[in-house]
């Protein structure tokens, strides 16, 4: 019996298996691109005029997971023919302990004001996205439909349609919202991963082409035609500020942005934990159905976790705490935000691409159909590459990737993202069952 499974189940062992080992491997890489990024000549000077130095920090731990080195996750067989499941929980950690230190330093120097005067663009692209991913699926599964009808057939708790809803709602809200999905339709949950597996492929793929634009963003507004001039007086103004306070910082100014950073951490935890808890009462306490499903954001911890960081930021943001900018509050932010990037690259094998081909397909087209109707809308609007990276990510990536985005074009933007990332939460699971409806009514099956 331990023999066959020995044969069934296919060991994945990483080369490296220790969360302190893979760690010091991924900060090294860091510290290498950045070292290279920065060199005034030579190949590497070249290099990074076209590839931005923040997706590398993404490709580069992609490449560690697909040549074996490391991994998210793994399964060893060991000699006795026992089974172990092993994972590791960087990316736990820098989601949940980093994210939110990152995104309180980086908004004490924000301007709420500045950010409102961004004006309605940001909102549009965001709710083109919205739109994009709504519409993108049931013509994704028309499309492939009619070349490989098997791919998006299926009949009862198998059908295809009902796997795709828990995309839906991952692209347009989150995690919550994909889990609500997941209840909502009652796909059959042995077949689930496959459709986690599209979601990271295809999410992330995404993501390093929208990281890869952000080195190519003046061209592209160029292109669009897009007015910049409110997001560079933005920036201007977080920079002049920055300037007028920077100082050399001392050890005591260290530490006070680590008690801001960890004690935001502290409370956002502790608060999350109490909200979701309560709502979660609330939220079951419902009658099954569209409504209870809509609310089930509510009783995410991650949720209000990011809630509670952002509001920290911004009443800080209002204080003398403003002044750290000038003690380097954003750059310490940045370096907790490149450290969560890595760890998202870590998460996807290059490989895998090529295993289901025909979900992947689906999941391609379906997000080429969100791409290109954002950039048809950025083009007749002439919205800023800046409005359409943040809005597809904000859908897409959820908070823990908006404030990447939105950070790489300038620390005090993180914000945005933030922002239109919780809002997504909000109209995820309502947008996903739009959706969802509409695939339905398109699946073979």
């Amino acid at each position: 019996m331990q023999d066959t499974i020995t044969e069934i189940v296919k060991d994945t062992t990483p080369f490296i298996t220790s969360d302190t080992v893979v760690f010091g491997l991924l900060m090294v890489a860091l510290a290498l691109i950045f070292y290279t990024s920065h060199l005034k000549q030579g190949f590497w000077f070249k290099f990074y005029k076209i590839v931005p130095a923040l997706f590398m920090a993404y490709l580069i731990p992609a490449i560690f997971t697909s040549v074996g080195l490391i991994a998210p996750e793994w399964t060893t067989v060991q000699e006795s023919g026992a089974v172990v499941e092993g994972s590791t929980n960087l990316y736990y950690m820098a989601s949940r302990y980093l994210l939110p230190a990152a995104l309180v330093l980086m908004t004490l120097s924000m301007d709420l004001k500045a950010v409102f005067n961004l004006g309605p663009k940001a909102l549009i692209m965001f709710f083109t996205g919205t739109v994009g991913i709504i519409l993108g699926g049931p013509i994704a599964v028309m499309v492939i439909g009619l070349i490989s009808p098997e791919t998006v057939g299926g009949v009862g708790p198998d059908a295809v349609w009902r796997g795709l809803s828990t995309l839906a709602g991952s692209w347009i809200g989150g995690g919550a919202n994909q889990a609500a999905m997941l209840e909502v339709y009652e796909f059959n949950p042995s077949q689930y991963g496959q459709m986690v597996f599209v979601d990271i492929v295809v999410a992330n793929v995404w993501m390093a082409i929208l990281l890869i634009g952000i080195g190519k963003a003046a061209k592209i507004d160029k292109w669009l035609k897009a007015d910049t001039s409110a997001i560079e007086k933005l920036k201007e103004k977080v920079e002049n500020y920055s300037s007028k306070v920077t100082r050399n910082p001392t050890l005591t100014d260290y530490m006070i942005l680590a008690g801001i950073a960890f004690g935001t951490v502290s409370i956002a935890h502790f608060g999350a934990g109490y909200l979701s808890a309560a709502f979660e009462g609330f939220v079951t306490g419902l009658e099954p159905g569209i409504t209870r499903n809509s609310l089930t954001f509510l009783n995410s911890s991650f949720f209000w976790m990011v809630s509670i960081t952002t509001i920290i930021g911004i009443i800080l943001s209002y204080t003398k705490a403003k002044n750290y900018e000038g003690a380097g509050a954003s750059k310490i932010g940045s370096i907790f935000i490149y450290i969560l990037v890595a760890s998202i690259g870590m998460k996807i094998d290059i490989m895998q691409i090529f295993n289901n081909p025909g979900l992947l397909s689906v999941g391609f087209m379906w997000m080429a159909i969100h791409a290109g109707l954002l950039i048809l809308v950025a083009k007749i609007i002439r919205a800023p590459y800046f409005f359409l990276a943040v809005g597809s990510q904000a859908n897409v990536g959820g908070a823990a990737s908006a404030p990447i985005v939105a950070s790489a074009f300038h620390p005090s933007l993180a914000t945005v993202g933030v922002l239109l990332a919780v809002f997504g939460y909000a109209i995820g699971t309502l947008g996903a069952v739009l959706c969802t409806v509409m695939m339905r009514l398109v699946a073979v099956g």
